[in-house]
């Protein structure tokens, strides 16, 4: 179910890519679609185990706002970057999120867990550095910004009594949101039957479906093992960019990525280690 989970969550990054890379769908419908499909399939898992639509109480204005942020910048964002690339810089965008906050909050790290953590910036830092490979500099920002909206955003659902209840009404906040997105950007509308089809597979299976499974694997899982799971989203999507859609693997990318996802797994392990015992 881990796996499987993973495997949802890379192939967001794929299935974005494989829409908006040809042209096959706009941005902004392609967001739109996703939400809808998404809010729609998690309705559906809430009645079916409650026997009633999910209730707006449970869900947060600020996580629902961190979420359109995250699904809007990772729409447009995925127009200029390869898959790989995109499931990198989100990654790292997140991660360092949630280490920011972490320490905000009063956690203070071992000297091997900053330079894991140094490791794992530089790595970031060296993939946008401008030069011949390096990646679209606006969509490097807008994956920048997608990443720390989703850290934002999963820190502030961390503490929910109903995960799955509290995700369907911020997914249902959102879709306002999304249609006023869509209604700006109207003159760039441009869907074919193709793309529809990617963004419900993308809302529908690979985030509704995917983080039913993940909150499920979350209540199996030490919080420390679940986060290094997560490790390999990026290097599924990678692998997965090259050999269903062709990219290409490039030196850079591979470099960036054993510095960001070894500095990443270095500031995890050093977490378990002073992770004090429960009483």
């Amino acid at each position: 179910m881990t796996a499987l989970a993973i495997t949802a969550f890379a192939a967001n990054s794929l299935i974005c890519r494989a829409a908006l890379g040809p042209g096959l769908i706009d941005p902004a419908s392609f967001t739109t679609v996703r939400l809808v499909s998404a809010a729609l399939v998690l309705a559906c898992v809430v009645f079916a185990r409650r026997r009633r639509l999910p209730q707006f109480a449970f869900g947060d204005w600020r996580a629902a706002g961190a979420l359109f942020a995250y699904a809007v910048f990772f729409s447009f964002g995925y127009v200029l970057l390869t898959t790989g690339t995109g499931a990198l810089i989100l990654f790292g965008s997140v991660q360092l999120t949630m280490f920011a906050w972490a320490f905000r909050e009063g956690e203070r790290f071992t000297a091997l867990a900053w330079g894991g953590l140094a490791l794992a910036t530089g790595g970031l830092v060296w993939l946008v550095l401008p030069g011949l490979e390096a990646p679209d500099p606006l969509g490097a920002l807008f994956h920048t910004l997608s990443g720390a909206a989703w850290g934002v955003f999963s820190l502030l659902i961390r503490g929910a009594r109903h995960p799955v209840e509290s995700n369907a009404a911020n997914f249902l906040i959102c879709v306002p949101l999304t249609l006023l997105v869509s209604a700006v950007f109207w003159a760039d509308l441009d869907a074919s039957m193709a793309g529809l089809a990617l963004a419900v597979l993308s809302g529908g299976l690979a985030s509704g479906c995917g983080y039913v499974i993940w909150y499920w694997v979350l209540r199996h899982l030490p919080a420390a093992r679940a986060s290094a799971t997560q490790l390999s989203a990026p290097a599924i999507a990678a692998l997965g960019g090259v050999v269903l859609l062709g990219e290409d693997l490039t030196l850079r990318l591979v470099v960036a990525s054993a510095a960001m996802l070894g500095g990443v797994a270095v500031v995890l392990a050093q977490k378990t280690k002073v992770m004090p015992s429960p009483e």
